[in-house]
């Protein structure tokens, strides 16, 4: 097996702002496996949350890519307690089962999820994400890219007049991401405000730690909660069980496809709602992402549509959220 590894800095359409942060521009690394003559690839964004840079990931790959190369592939199901013996970050196992998944894929000559067992025929809509602007600026965002669900980012001073704001230049549906930035009290009292204005969702209210806040939100709130940053890995899924009504599993924080899987398996058996989000990847990323439409509730994959240029060919989202599934196998990735 050859390894290949490449940074890209992609350029947001416009600025990204969520309530720790924003940026115009987002680093990500691309790992390419090669055998037999196919190429599979997988990615994984830089985070400063995470303390992850794509530099960092691509020091950690070389670090051990002699091992990598001798490797004796058979399946990404063998492949990931290999990688993860080797004391690779999550972000560098992720870009690395993404890859081995599309490889495999592209071996078998089909798509992941028919490799699964799954169809296409239903799956849930991404939504597409509005991050901390002024309203203006939201609105017109919006206007840009009309959509029928909208993930809109908060943690301000004004949130429900921000939604109060929005909805009058819309019938989407809504849903709402406050990355850590309310307390307990907030989103018990914004709940009910929201649930007015159509909000089907709030996704991550308090800080990560907070259980206990959590669990007064569980027994107070109209709204249902989706864990995020609460929900890293594997071993998060159980006690979440207990604090959300569902879980947004990322690929880049848990570890990839085969960690995801699992917790998507056990969510299931717990009850959860299931949903997998993006990173502002790109369409490498997105792709791969694709692959477990059918096993989930909701979606947040708009990460290539954000991009001024994207860096890949591979699943298409289409007007109105249709998704063009190619017929390469593995995740369908080409890099331009």
């Amino acid at each position: 097996m050859q390894i290949q590894l490449k940074k890209y800095t992609l350029q947001l359409k416009h600025t990204f702002g969520i309530s720790r942060e924003s940026h115009d521009f987002q680093d990500t690394m691309i790992v390419c496996l090669s055998e037999n003559g196919a190429t599979g690839y997988g990615e994984a964004t830089s985070n400063p949350y995470y303390n992850i840079t794509a530099e960092s990931m691509m020091l950690e790959i070389e670090n051990v890519r002699d091992k990598i190369e001798s490797h004796d592939f058979a399946t990404p199901e063998d492949f990931y307690p290999f990688i993860k013996s080797m004391d690779l970050s999550n972000f560098s196992c992720c870009a690395l089962d993404l890859a081995a998944h599309d490889l495999y894929g592209k071996l078998l000559d089909k798509p992941l999820y028919k490799i699964w067992g799954d169809k296409v025929d239903t799956y849930p809509i991404t939504n597409f994400t509005i991050g901390i602007d002024t309203i203006e600026t939201m609105v017109s965002k919006m206007q840009e890219q009309p959509w029928p669900i909208y993930k809109i980012k908060l943690g301000t001073t004004n949130d429900v007049a921000i939604i109060k704001e929005l909805r009058k230049h819309t019938k989407a549906i809504f849903r709402v991401d406050a990355n850590c930035a309310w307390t307990a009290e907030e989103t018990i009292f914004n709940a009910p405000l929201l649930k007015e204005l159509g909000v089907e969702f709030i996704e991550q209210p308090l800080k990560a730690n907070d259980w206990e806040g959590m669990e007064k939100v569980m027994h107070h709130s109209v709204l249902p909660i989706m864990a995020d940053e609460s929900c890293i890995v594997e071993e998060d899924v159980e006690k979440c069980g207990l604090h959300f009504n569902g879980i947004n599993i990322k690929l880049t924080k848990c570890g990839g496809l085969t960690p995801a899987l699992r917790m998507i398996k056990k969510g299931k058996e717990l009850g959860l709602k299931l949903m997998v989000g993006c990173m502002t990847e790109s369409s490498v990323g997105i792709s791969a992402i694709a692959q477990l439409l059918p096993q989930l509730d909701y979606v947040d994959m708009d990460g290539a549509m954000l991009l001024k240029s994207d860096i890949a060919k591979g699943v298409r989202i289409l007007d109105g959220g249709k998704v063009n599934f190619p017929t390469l196998g593995g995740s369908g990735i080409t890099l331009n």
